[in-house]
């Protein structure tokens, strides 16, 4: 009897770490194949170039899987248009020790990918049919499918979502408003305001004459409003400053236009306010205090929805999963485990 008892509390250990294992992996996966990819003979550290058919011809877009979870594939969205994956590296230090299974990716004409010169292809409708390829090439299906999508990565995610749910898990919109006319109002109206007045003026002057590539303008930019909106660490990291490096000027402004101060470019219309009812897939909008975007329109898109989620992000602005990180990454973590548990 004294020998059964001693085995007791050592099997009670070995379950834990069974358990432990099961609950990092999603299932009965040892950490050894979390990090399986199942290349060839050549190992790739998980990038793939994936084939996307266009109605002008085939390209190929870069990605980069972490992890093997058939139960959690997450796909993330990149803000600009145009700008990379490489601002969301830092999901790198947060996914694989839940062990989520997810991918960074550069969209079409983005640094990573094929840039192809043909401006017919910058288009919301054609983005999104991409999207559906690239979750095609990765095996994701309702069953385990996630897009979180940062910015322009979040109207796509949204525009994806109203076309393709009945393809996805959930959705997480991080700091984007479902209007581009209430962006720019709020850019207007509230974030300009508390600027410097003579500040916002010469930046004014510059605009009304179209010279930006005045040297002055981003000169007055960085200190007045990307550190205090875009992101508010006193030393950027070097995935943001990679982003800015890498961004593709050309179809960012056709898309989003010129200035930061509301948007002129092909989305300048784009309100999808009064569909949010229509999406029936829990899905999780994240504000912040700081955002370029209205945390109380955030909120409010949050109530729209069917199975809808807020995330306040008080310390925050538009690249809140750096600047307020905690809070950004627990908050989207625990929404992941909730909807897998079936809590949503």
């Amino acid at each position: 009897m004294k020998n059964w008892l001693f085995l007791i509390p050592m099997f009670s250990v070995f379950i834990s770490c069974q358990q432990g294992e099961k609950n990092r992996t999603g299932g009965n996966m040892p950490v050894s194949e979390y990090f399986n990819y199942v290349d060839s003979a050549v190992q790739y550290a998980g990038i793939r170039m994936i084939p996307v058919k266009t109605p002008v011809g085939e390209f190929r877009v870069w990605t980069k899987r972490f992890g093997n979870n058939p139960r959690i594939k997450i796909l993330l969205l990149h803000g600009g248009p145009a700008g990379t994956h490489e601002y969301m590296e830092c999901f790198e230090s947060f996914f694989p020790k839940e062990g989520f299974e997810f991918y960074e990716y550069d969209q079409l004409g983005s640094y990573y990918s094929d840039q192809p010169i043909d401006s017919s292809l910058w288009t919301l409708d054609r983005f999104v049919e991409e999207v559906e390829q690239v979750r095609q090439a990765i095996g994701a299906d309702k069953n385990n499918f996630y897009i979180l999508g940062n910015s322009w990565g979040g109207i796509l995610g949204m525009q994806y979502a109203l076309k393709y749910q009945d393809n996805m898990k959930a959705l997480i919109v991080a700091n984007m408003m479902a209007s581009c006319p209430d962006y720019g109002k709020y850019a207007n109206e509230v974030l300009a305001k508390q600027m410097d007045p003579a500040v916002l003026k010469e930046i004014r002057d510059i605009e009304a004459r179209g010279d930006f590539s005045d040297p002055r303008y981003m000169e007055l930019l960085m200190p007045n409003f990307y550190q205090q909106h875009l992101c508010r660490l006193k030393e950027w990291p070097d995935p943001v400053n990679r982003l800015f490096k890498h961004l593709n000027g050309e179809i960012y402004t056709m898309m989003q236009g010129p200035s930061e101060f509301g948007v002129s470019g092909r989305l300048a219309d784009w309100d999808i306010k009064d569909r949010l009812k229509e999406i029936k897939i829990p899905t999780l909008m994240i504000g912040a205090k700081h955002d370029t975007m209205d945390p109380k329109a955030m909120e409010e898109q949050s109530k729209m929805l069917q199975k809808g989620r807020y995330l306040y992000c008080p310390n925050g602005s538009h690249l809140a999963m750096w600047d307020d990180q905690q809070v950004f990454m627990n908050g989207v973590i625990q929404f992941i485990k909730d909807v897998d548990e079936g809590k949503m």
